[in-house]
């Protein structure tokens, strides 16, 4: 194997023509799918020799990480810092160790710390980051990657070598979970991605981000400050659906089945006050859709960040990566797809309305565009979506009351 240490960051990942940085740039941008499986190859990302990384688990613009053998059960969480080891911190805060290779049990609350399957050996200059994966994060299971010697939960920095832990709190649901299971996923990159303001509007001019039904939201009407902003969809009558509330006293779920919850064991309907607007109760999860339809295009992915705390206690941000090609057409016949907004308003009942901006998108430049894109290419779950609940939950309505209107009505 090629010594990585030395080896050229960007030498051996599948390219396209064109794809060079121009004389004096810099080579920057997420690693896409044929990236991602070069970074396997050549040994950046590995899982041993018994849990090898299938191509299933590498999407257009990230790694799906999985969990391991078994779990700890900690009295509390814990800020990861230089001074001591993960392994520190577990014979300080763990309360038991559980096996989940056949399946387990996690409470309501309880933070629990799994060992990954997967370790990494990145070159210098190739960093990482990580995100819930959308079903994770729908059923508010709040998860966050730990590495030795860094003091920042999710980052990875560059040229990091050894092991990942993942920190498992759910919050709603008691859920089980098992050896295998992705709940979060890895994203990798070369240099500062990150588009900037100035850029979007030109993005949007050439390939639009955003839609209002089936057009194109005009440039003017974009609000951009540090990323694209997002408003929720409040609209319509009194008796239309325009969220979900979840449950705390639901039965327990099993994150590795799909299609097969009935949605209202698990959660209570929410509906607009006159107006279009609702109060979010202090510390319950709620789903809501975002009132414009969003569209990555192929050179590009994006993640949703959490709304700025300055303006409410308000937590609109819980799983938030957007691969390239999500809510891509590229006949233009279907553009966009609505984005999920999991949302917690804290210590007090916060008021929210419709077309409020209460998220926003950040977006990132690829290396090149993936050969896969979101969607059909990769059986994703939520392409063209018009329901904010998770892949787990019955898709057939026919049992609800006849009164009701459809419940995921798009405008």
């Amino acid at each position: 194997m090629t010594d990585r240490k030395t080896r050229p960051i960007a030498e051996g990942l599948p390219t396209r023509p064109g794809t060079s940085p121009a004389p004096g740039e810099d080579l920057r941008g997420v690693l896409p799918r044929q990236g991602l499986q070069g970074a396997v190859d050549e040994g950046w990302i590995s899982s041993g020799e018994h849990y090898r990384i299938p191509p299933s688990s590498i999407q257009p613009a990230s790694i799906d990480l999985r969990l391991g053998e078994h779990a700890w059960a900690l009295r509390c969480s814990f800020l990861p810092d230089a001074r001591s080891t993960v392994e520190d911190r577990i014979a300080d805060l763990a309360l038991d160790k559980i096996s989940i290779r056949d399946g387990a049990t996690l409470e309501r609350d309880r933070p629990y710390l799994i060992p990954l399957l997967e370790e990494l050996q990145l070159p210098p200059g190739v960093r990482g980051k990580a995100n819930p994966k959308s079903s994770t994060g729908r059923l508010d299971v709040f998860t966050r990657v730990i590495t030795e010697g860094h003091n920042r939960f999710d980052e990875i920095p560059p040229g990091y070598h050894g092991k990942l832990f993942l920190e498992v709190v759910p919050r709603s649901f008691v859920v089980k979970v098992q050896r295998m299971l992705s709940l979060n996923q890895l994203r990798l990159s070369i240099g500062e991605p990150r588009i900037r303001d100035a850029e979007i509007p030109q993005i949007h001019d050439k390939s639009p981000l955003l839609y209002a039904d089936s057009q194109a939201v005009p440039g003017a009407d974009l609000v951009i400050a540090d990323g694209l902003f997002l408003s929720v969809d409040l609209s319509g009558p009194r008796k239309r659906i325009v969220g979900f509330r979840a449950k705390k006293n639901s039965l327990r779920l099993d994150t590795s089945k799909s299609r097969h919850y009935w949605w209202r064991d698990f959660w209570e309907p929410v509906h607009p006050e006159p107006g279009g607007r609702i109060v979010l109760e202090p510390e319950i999860f709620y789903l809501l859709l975002s009132s414009e339809k969003v569209c990555v295009p192929p050179a590009y992915a994006a993640e949703m960040m959490a709304y700025d705390p300055a303006a409410g206690e308000l937590r609109t941000h819980y799983a938030g990566f957007f691969d390239p090609g999500f809510g891509y057409d590229p006949d233009g016949q279907n553009p966009g797809t609505r984005a999920a907004l999991e949302v917690r308003a804290r210590d007090v009942p916060f008021m929210v309305e419709h077309r409020q901006a209460i998220c926003k998108l950040a977006f990132e430049r690829m290396l090149e565009p993936p050969d896969r894109l979101y969607g059909q290419d990769v059986g994703s779950h939520y392409q063209g979506q018009d329901t904010m609940l998770s892949k787990h939950f019955e898709r057939d309505f026919s049992a609800d009351d006849e009164s009701l209107p459809r419940l995921f009505a798009t405008r």
